[in-house]
């Protein structure tokens, strides 16, 4: 169990016994000692439960004035990761369109009303003061969607008509769909590129046409594809892993080091304070755009390749302003 599930276990069995012994909280909750008495100090800290230690009777109990008196833990709520999930659901019904499955959606956002308003507020209060923001977002033609999802379950290939941004060129391709991939809030479908003999990601924003074809897909196995995804840093994986070692300014280093850019990354502090990230990465393109953002308070320390592609991206982009002089 959670711990939110934990205080609610605790505040049963203080509810409905004069006193609590350690060993059974922890048999019944299943947890050390530590980690049982961080959650008491909990309770007691942040959700005000009169938790006493019976000293003579060796347990735990709630401390009443008198007969009467009774205590309730406060409505609790989710955790982040929980709200997160059940706002997002919220959100992308909430933005879809009347279609054929309105009858089937209606019942499905009640549902997730009831569960919101399962953590004891009101759902409307949760929907005014909880905000989801997204940028970067590329409407992809549902049409092209559907399609896509149908090859994809039916094993089928599909014949893509691909706008490649990166040359700002027209492609056909015949593909065999893998998987789809939602990653920071854009869609991106991992096929078997027929052309190229090998695994491509596809943003589906770029498909211009799409249709199932007769042949049937070809398999690329699991391992092939966890590696394909996940391997590197990025939707672009595949091919060949490389390093590369960043070096964040102090001001920066304490920003960043909350940040998870890859399951691998490793982390290294210095003594001045500035901070060294290491992570694995196939794509140089998709890392060079994220240093980037960092501007000055990052040095590429290796890769020589992954240093020179963020040197000129930095030399083009200063090559268009000109800094006015500054007083004497």
């Amino acid at each position: 169990m959670d711990r939110t599930e934990r205080f609610y276990k605790i505040d049963a069995l203080l509810q409905a016994n004069r006193v609590v012994p350690v060993g059974r909280m922890l048999d019944e909750l299943e947890v050390s000692i530590a980690t049982f008495k961080r959650d008491i100090e909990y309770m007691r800290e942040r959700l005000n439960a009169p938790i006493v230690w019976d000293r003579s009777a060796r347990g735990y109990r709630y401390e009443q004035a008198n007969d009467n008196d009774s205590h309730a833990l406060p409505g609790m709520w989710f955790n982040a990761q929980e709200a997160y999930a059940l706002l997002m659901m919220q959100a992308m019904l909430s933005d879809l369109q009347p279609t054929l499955l309105k009858s089937q959606i209606e019942p499905l956002k009640a549902r997730l009303r009831a569960l919101i308003e399962s953590g004891q507020h009101p759902a409307d209060d949760v929907e005014k003061r909880f905000r989801l923001l997204t940028t970067g977002h590329r409407a992809v033609e549902s049409g092209h969607f559907e399609v896509v999802a149908t090859g994809l379950l039916t094993r089928r290939q599909l014949a893509l008509h691909y706008y490649v941004k990166s040359r700002g060129e027209q492609s056909e391709r015949l593909v065999s769909p893998q998987i789809v991939v939602h990653y920071r809030g854009n869609w991106y479908l991992i096929a078997w590129c027929h052309l190229r003999g090998d695994l491509r990601s596809f943003a589906l924003d770029s498909i211009e046409g799409a249709r199932l074809s007769d042949g049937a897909a070809q398999e690329v196995d699991l391992q092939t594809l966890n590696d394909f995804v996940g391997q590197g840093y990025g939707i672009f994986s595949g091919g060949q892993v490389q390093w590369a070692r960043l070096r964040f300014s102090a001001a920066r280093a304490r920003w960043v080091a909350r940040e998870s850019c890859h399951p691998s990354q490793e982390l290294h502090w210095l003594e001045d304070g500035q901070l060294e990230m290491r992570l694995p990465f196939t794509h140089l393109h998709e890392l060079t755009m994220d240093v980037l953002r960092h501007g000055a308070h990052v040095e590429v320390v290796e890769p020589e390749a992954l240093r020179m592609s963020v040197a000129r991206e930095l030399h083009a982009a200063a090559s268009q302003y000109t800094l006015a002089p500054t007083a004497a």
